[in-house]
C-alpha cells in the first residue's frame, strides 16, 4: 500500500521550485511598493447617530458602538470625522485610542488616526473604514 504523502526528496524539490518562482516574481516588481488601500465598509448600511458632536472635540479620538460593531472615531477638524473598526487587523484584538494614534494593546500595532493605515507593529493591513459624517449637532456612522 502506498502512502498519499510524498517522500522527503520530492517535497524538498517542490519547495525549492516554489521558492525560486516566488523570488523571480518578486524581482519583476518595481522598487516602489504601493500604499495599501484602506478597506471601506460597503455603502448601503443605515446611518446611525453614535454621539453628540460636542462629545468629540477637534483633534480628539473616542470609541463608539453600533450593535455588536465596535468603532474608533477621530475628529480631525471642525467638519471631518473618521470612523474605523476597532478590530486589529493582526489578530483581532480590540484597538484603543491614544492621543496621537490608535493602538492595539495585544501585540503593539499602531494605526493612523485619519487613514487607519498600519504604521507599526505586526499589523500590515489598515483598519476597516466606515463612512462617517457630522450632521448638525451629531456624529453619524454608516454601518
Amino acid at each position: 500500500m502506498t502512502s498519499p504523502c510524498c517522500d522527503r526528496r520530492r517535497f524538498l524539490h517542490a519547495s525549492a521550485l516554489t521558492a525560486g518562482s516566488a523570488a523571480l516574481l518578486t524581482a519583476c516588481g518595481t522598487d516602489e511598493s504601493p500604499e495599501p488601500a484602506t478597506p471601506t465598509r460597503a455603502e448601503g448600511g443605515s446611518w446611525t447617530e453614535v454621539m453628540p458632536l460636542a462629545d468629540l472635540e477637534v483633534g480628539a479620538s473616542s470609541t463608539a458602538e453600533i450593535g455588536e460593531t465596535q468603532l474608533l472615531l477621530h475628529r480631525s477638524d471642525e467638519d471631518t470625522v473618521h470612523a474605523f473598526s476597532a478590530v486589529c487587523t493582526h489578530e483581532g484584538c480590540a484597538v484603543g485610542t491614544e492621543p496621537e494614534r490608535f493602538a492595539c494593546p495585544c501585540h503593539g500595532s499602531i494605526f493612523n488616526l485619519e487613514t487607519g493605515a498600519a504604521e507599526g507593529g505586526p499589523a500590515r493591513d489598515p483598519l476597516t473604514r466606515y463612512p462617517a459624517e457630522i450632521d448638525g449637532e451629531a456624529i453619524r456612522v454608516q454601518a
